[in-house]
């Protein structure tokens, strides 16, 4: 089994399929990401499992991949349930990265909203307002500190680190896409990457609250806590500190515009 724990999860699927829909059972989201070359073991750590629930998921997996293998079944005890994120007890700094999750899911849930309500002939400025909350907010505030700042307290070679910089490289060519298209008024352009974009976010952030974040949280030290959070202080001086409050108000306003729409389209 040591050979697989060392063998990206990715080619593991590939070869036993049978792992994806275990890992899908737990609520290991390796199916569907982008990169998929983080090591089995990694996986394991990276979750912070409850112990049973590991052996219980690491026996599955030894099973699928040795059909006729006399694993050693575990003793199980009664299951911890895993923490949601409202229940997580994030430190101060990666709250604060939580929380700007909040806003940006407040702008993708409305996108399905902008391509059903608006034209972008006519309401192109409503779309390239969004792109400026993205580059502006979701990106260069955001996102910035994770790469500039965050990253630096983990390992880069890391697959979830490179997995999470390639969602950011992902998510800037769809902006990118969208802008070219707002420039040759092509909707269908515009709306296929607003929903690329969208379903990227929504994976990406989950993975971010629910795993990346809580896994760093357990390896920083007190004072790295606070010198963390005096790093993102600085950086959010640099950017601008109305940004939050000036994107919070887009939003709100976004929010009332299409609702308005879709009821008199009704």
């Amino acid at each position: 089994m040591k050979e697989y724990l060392n063998k990206g999860v990715k080619k593991i699927i590939t070869e036993f399929p049978e792992v994806a829909e275990i890992l899908n059972e737990y609520s290991i989201g390796c199916v569907p990401c982008s990169v998929g070359s983080c090591l089995l073991k990694d996986i394991v750590a990276i979750h912070n499992l409850p112990e049973d629930v590991k052996q219980e998921l690491m026996y599955r997996i030894e099973k699928a991949i040795y059909p006729d293998r006399d694993v050693k079944i575990p003793v199980l005890e009664r299951k911890e349930e895993p923490l949601s994120p409202e229940k997580i007890n994030y430190s101060p700094p990666i709250k604060k990265l939580v929380e700007e999750h909040m806003l940006i899911k407040r702008w993708i849930e409305l996108i399905p909203k902008l391509v059903e309500n608006l034209d972008i002939e006519s309401d192109k400025q409503l779309f390239l307002d969004g792109v400026d909350f993205i580059r502006s907010y979701a990106d260069k505030f955001h996102h910035a500190k994770e790469e500039d700042i965050l990253f630096e307290y983990v390992d880069e070679n890391l697959d979830i680190t490179k997995t999470m910089l390639e969602d950011h490289k992902a998510a800037r060519n769809h902006v990118k896409a969208i802008i070219e298209g707002l420039g040759r008024q092509d909707e269908e352009v515009v709306f296929e990457h607003l929903n690329a974009y969208k379903e990227l976010l929504t994976e990406h952030m989950k993975k971010e609250d629910e795993i990346l974040y809580p896994w760093i949280d357990r390896s920083l030290s007190i004072r790295q806590v606070g010198e963390l959070f005096t790093k993102f202080n600085q950086a959010d001086k640099k950017v601008g500190e109305m940004a939050p409050e000036k994107y919070e108000k887009f939003i709100a306003k976004l929010e009332q515009i299409t609702f308005k729409q879709k009821e008199v389209k009704r």
